[in-house]
């Protein structure tokens, strides 16, 4: 049986630590809050900016974008999508696995050559492979601390240089796509070449008679561009929602497991205490016998 003391400390110290997680779980709810609306917002836009993109491209002959242009993936990035902290369960754990699996099935070969490229937007991605010899071309890290679409352009357009000068064959970002608090999906999705309209959206595409000024290919490289920039900011947006929706579950389910861990605790140092009076008493009728019988 622990002695009345350590019960004790250990009782203040869940405590404390059941404060702590209590308030990082409502500092992330009230942050995914903000998290959630912003992507909500972005995501219909989103939508319908790839969807003029398809109805106008599908009219045009020929596209001569440099974003568009297929050729044999050999030299591969992949931006994967992270955060800065942890405690928040599965959340990069999901990512940096993902991350993994791709380059092991889809890249080996490439990984084989040293022709395997990271840009990491999170600090945890990137400790993590930079520990293990991957390439990091860019750490990104700083974008949560100020999340801004301005800020996230700059390294779209990074990227955007990179595959133009062939730099890169193939762009891949990987992410957690928000759902709700408990859902977190991580996706990997293709950035670059910009991948046209598949066969069955352009079955049910309805035609539609753009008037568009000054002409359908300078729309198309104005479009292209805008909406690789979008595609990154929502990937971060999808992410950081993502972020404080698991940091707020995982922070709410230890601070229920602080509150059992507590009352097991309590009946711990009851049955100590009650086992230490119970001592006390059958030394004190002992001694009294004792005394008696002399």
């Amino acid at each position: 049986m622990a002695n009345l003391k350590e019960v004790r400390n250990r009782i203040v110290s869940v405590t404390s630590t059941q404060q702590i997680t209590n308030a990082m779980k409502m500092v992330s709810a009230a942050k995914l809050k903000r998290a959630t609306n912003a992507i909500v917002q972005l995501r219909p836009y989103a939508k319908k900016l790839t969807e003029i993109l398809g109805n106008v491209a599908s009219s045009v002959q020929e596209n001569h974008s440099p974003l568009t242009v297929e050729r044999e993936p050999d030299k591969i990035l992949i931006v994967i999508v992270t955060s800065n902290r942890g405690l928040a369960g599965a959340f990069n754990a999901n990512i940096i696995k993902t991350t993994s699996q791709l380059i092991e099935e889809k890249y080996s070969t490439q990984l084989a050559k040293g022709n395997v490229s990271l840009l990491a937007i999170g600090k945890k991605g990137n400790d993590y492979f930079a520990r293990r010899d991957f390439k990091i071309v860019e750490d990104q890290s700083e974008l949560f601390s100020d999340l801004t679409f301005d800020n996230t352009t700059t390294i779209a357009e990074y990227i955007m240089t990179q595959f133009a000068n062939e730099k890169f064959d193939r762009v891949d970002v990987v992410y957690n796509e928000f759902k709700n608090a408990v859902l977190q999906i991580p996706v990997v999705e293709q950035l670059l070449p910009l991948l046209p309209p598949n066969a069955k959206e352009e079955t049910e595409r309805e035609e539609l008679d753009y008037i568009i000024e000054p002409s359908k290919d300078e729309i198309i490289h104005v479009l292209i561009p805008k909406a690789i920039r979008i595609q990154l900011f929502k990937a971060v947006l999808d992410s950081f929602a993502a972020e404080h929706g698991a940091r707020m579950t995982a922070m709410d389910k230890a601070t229920e497991n602080a509150d059992e861990l507590i009352k097991e605790l309590k009946l711990s140092y009851n049955q100590a205490r009650q086992a230490a009076i119970t001592t006390e008493l059958t030394e004190i009728v002992s001694g009294a016998a004792a005394l008696s019988g002399a």
